[in-house]
């Protein structure tokens, strides 16, 4: 059902899966960038593109998103409520149980944090694929060419810059939604 439904959306939007880039196979356990992430449409986009390459995905959502009326849905797409109020949530080891508790997953991480223009982007994406010994993989929409895709998967290294350097090179020729709000310099 979530197939047919991303084919539907992506047919009426005029968007495109570009998934030629990678393996789809490498992506069995990772810790996804979803970046540039400068409006609310990225979510749909996203969960449309994972839906059409039928790969399982969980990603963070504020927890009043889950805890609504709504709730059933959020879940359903893969949503994981978060209370940014309680102070001992500790965020990055939740992520690094999840990702080990699981045999196949996608763990999608907004690094900018944020729809509006950020300084430098959040690491918390590094983290906790270091902690779950987890490849990083680099989804993106560019919505200057109505296409959403993968640009890479690949394990960190111990070369905390030289990583950061290829996710931002990487990053560089993808437009969003809103290009004044995307701070591509990540680091």
């Amino acid at each position: 059902m979530k197939y047919q439904l991303a084919r539907f959306f992506f047919w009426v939007t005029g968007w495109k899966l570009n998934n030629s880039r990678i393996d789809l196979g490498a992506l069995k356990k990772t810790v996804m960038i979803a970046a540039p992430h400068t409006t609310n449409w990225d979510l749909p986009y996203s969960l449309a593109a994972f839906w059409l390459m039928r790969i399982d995905v969980k990603y963070f959502i504020k927890d009043m998103y889950t805890r609504s009326i709504f709730g059933w849905f959020f879940k359903w797409t893969g949503a994981v409520g978060v209370s940014r109020k309680n102070a001992k949530n500790n965020l990055v080891q939740t992520s690094i149980d999840l990702l080990n508790s699981k045999e196949q997953l996608v763990l999608l991480v907004p690094a900018e944090g944020t729809r509006k223009r950020v300084e430098k982007w959040r690491t918390g994406f590094y983290h906790i694929a270091k902690g779950a010994r987890v490849p990083v993989s680099l989804g993106y929409l560019d919505y200057a060419k109505k296409e959403a895709g993968i640009l890479d998967v690949f394990p960190l290294s111990n070369d905390w810059a030289a990583d950061m350097t290829h996710i931002q090179e990487a990053y560089r020729p993808i437009t969003g939604k809103y290009p004044e709000n995307y701070n591509p310099q990540i680091f």
